[in-house]
């Protein structure tokens, strides 16, 4: 299924895309499962397959404004330097690492499919970053990998964009770049693991304006789904809804000469082929 979340006269729902458009489960279960959050929670699946079987779609897609799939996940974690050749961009001669790069986001930081990304108004330096997001489906603690695929519910798209100049403000953390308010996107929805099995691999493109500016495979993460949820679930538990942003390849703005920033009126466009494609444009902070 593809499961999403949107507003409806302000109010905030979530439904199945299917052929045609958005079938509303607020609507049909609602009561036993309040949020996409709540049906992930509550092993909702099967429920959700059986309400949208047969019925006629009650939204068009491109008349909803989209939010992120999980609206209130406990954890919004980021992996860094994650692709083959990433760690090469830094220039510093570094081994490559024997442990993910962390660090979080708060979901204040990312608008949902559609909606603008806003270039904040103290820097010249917005950048983008084509992700793919693993959402956690079943709680968890010291998981290991040969488990790991299990708690795996589906995965969802993510443009993880940084304000790189704010990145070195601090001496030892970058969440400061991380997390200007409506700065990334997730979306558009969570294609749930039974229609698209997260082991891949999957190809990730991210497009600038139609240019493809990054395109690379999950065959080449250093550290695969699988080593990531067993690594983080060593020190804290992993809840439903929880997501994982998984790396971004080679080719983000800031690694071409001079760099190429975002600017307003820009389109970025986060595509792989079974998950689906998060385009967002590029506007002025409000």
């Amino acid at each position: 299924m593809r499961l999403l979340s949107y507003l409806v006269n302000g109010e905030a729902r979530y439904g199945a895309a299917v052929e045609g458009g958005v079938v509303d489960l607020s609507r049909r279960i609602g009561r036993y499962f309040p949020d996409l959050k709540a049906l992930i929670a509550g092993d909702g699946l099967g429920r959700a397959k059986e309400v949208v079987a047969g019925e006629t779609p009650d939204h068009a897609l491109v008349e909803l404004a989209l939010l992120p799939p999980v609206l209130t996940p406990e954890k919004l974690w980021c992996i860094g330097v994650n692709y083959m050749d990433r760690n090469a961009e830094y220039k510093d001669n570094s081994d490559l690492p024997k442990y993910p790069s962390l660090f979080v986001r708060n979901m204040s930081s990312v608008v949902g499919a559609g909606q603008g990304i806003e270039k904040p108004a103290v820097s010249e330096q917005l950048d983008y970053e084509g992700e793919l997001v693993i959402v956690i489906g079943k709680e968890g603690r010291h998981i290991p990998r040969e488990a790991a695929w299990s708690h795996i519910f589906g995965m969802t798209l993510c443009n993880e964009g940084s304000v790189r100049d704010w990145l070195h403000h601090g001496k030892f953390n970058v969440t400061q770049g991380k997390n200007f308010d409506r700065s990334g996107s997730i979306g558009p929805w969570i294609v749930t693991s039974d229609e698209c099995d997260p082991r891949g691999p999957h190809e990730i493109i991210t497009r600038v304006n139609g240019e493809v500016r990054q395109q690379d495979t999950t065959a080449r993460l250093m550290f695969p789904f699988d080593a990531l949820i067993a690594y983080l679930s060593t020190f804290a538990t992993l809840k439903p809804g929880d997501m994982i942003a998984t790396g971004t390849p080679t080719g983000a703005g800031a690694r071409f000469d001079p760099p190429r920033w975002l600017r307003p009126g820009d389109v970025v466009e986060v595509e792989i082929e079974k998950v689906g494609l998060l385009r967002n444009g590029i506007a002025d902070e409000a």
